[in-house]
C-alpha cells in the first residue's frame, strides 16, 4: 500500500458534496491561485501533515458511515488530491468496496493516469479557475494543459460533475466573463450543478503567518447574494 499525506479531516461536512460527508483534505498542490485560502496545503514537505495508509484512513472514515444516509459519503479534497494519485486510487477503491459514496473535490491539476481514480469516483466537484489559457495562467500561475486532460477523462468515464468557480472582484466578476463561463460550461458533458462562489478573505492571516505575499491584498470580499441570479441562470436546465 502507498502512504499518503493528509492535512486534516472534517467529520461532518455539509458543503463538499451531497448529504453529510467526511472530508479528507490532502496535502500538496502545484497551483498558486491568487485567492487560495489554504497555502498551508501547498508543500508536500509540510511537517504538520499526517502520514497514513489507505486502509487506516478508510477505517477512520467508516466510523462516520451511520451519519451518511443515502446521499452522504467521503469527499477527498485538498490541497489537490490528484497530487497523490496512487494513494487516492487505493483509498477510493477501499471506500467503494465498503459501500461508502465517493466524491473528488479537485482543480484537475494532478499527475499521471486518472483511470483507477475515476473508476471509483461517484461525483467530481470540479473547480474551474478560468476557461481561457491566459486567464487560467493569471489566476493559477500555471498552464491549462493538466486541467484539460483531466476534464477529458472525467467526461470519458461519464462521472457526474458539480462545477465550482470563484468570482473575484476585478478578475472574474465582469458580465462578459460570466457569459463566457456559461458558454464554456454548456460544452461540458455531465454537469449536474454549478456553484459560483463569492471571493472571501478568510485565509489571509495564513499568508502573514507563513511570510508569503498575498497578491489580492486590498481586494474586498464579495457578498454571496450578488451571485444569486447568475447561479440560478447557470443551473437552469441542468440534469439533476
Amino acid at each position: 500500500m502507498t502512504k499518503g499525506l493528509i492535512h486534516s479531516i472534517e467529520s461532518m461536512g455539509l458543503v463538499d458534496g451531497p448529504g453529510i460527508r467526511t472530508v479528507v483534505f490532502m496535502q500538496g498542490c502545484q497551483l498558486r491561485c491568487i485567492y487560495c485560502h489554504n497555502p498551508d496545503t501547498w508543500s508536500m514537505e509540510s511537517g504538520k501533515a499526517q502520514e497514513i495508509y489507505p486502509d487506516e484512513l478508510v477505517e477512520r472514515i467508516e466510523r462516520f458511515k451511520p451519519y451518511f444516509g443515502v446521499k452522504g459519503g467521503v469527499t477527498f479534497s485538498g490541497g489537490e488530491p490528484l497530487m497523490q494519485p496512487d494513494f487516492l486510487a487505493e483509498a477510493l477503491e477501499l471506500c467503494k468496496a465498503r459501500g461508502i459514496g465517493t466524491c473528488l473535490d479537485t482543480a484537475g491539476a494532478g499527475r499521471g493516469s486518472y483511470d483507477s481514480i475515476l473508476q471509483n469516483t461517484d461525483l467530481v466537484l470540479l473547480d474551474i479557475k478560468h476557461y481561457t489559457p491566459e486567464g487560467y495562467r493569471q489566476i493559477t500561475g500555471r498552464e491549462m494543459d493538466m486541467f484539460n486532460m483531466f476534464l477529458e477523462d472525467v467526461q470519458k468515464y461519464q462521472v457526474p460533475m458539480w462545477i465550482r468557480h470563484v468570482v473575484v472582484p476585478g478578475y472574474t466578476d465582469a458580465q462578459g466573463h460570466l457569459e463566457g463561463l456559461e458558454k464554456y460550461i454548456s460544452s461540458i458533458r455531465g454537469v449536474r450543478r454549478v456553484e459560483l462562489l463569492a471571493y472571501h478573505t478568510l485565509g489571509v492571516h495564513k499568508y502573514k503567518e507563513m511570510g508569503i505575499e498575498y497578491r489580492l491584498d486590498g481586494v474586498p470580499a464579495m457578498e454571496e447574494n450578488k451571485l444569486e441570479s447568475w447561479n440560478k441562470r447557470l443551473n437552469s436546465g441542468l440534469e439533476q
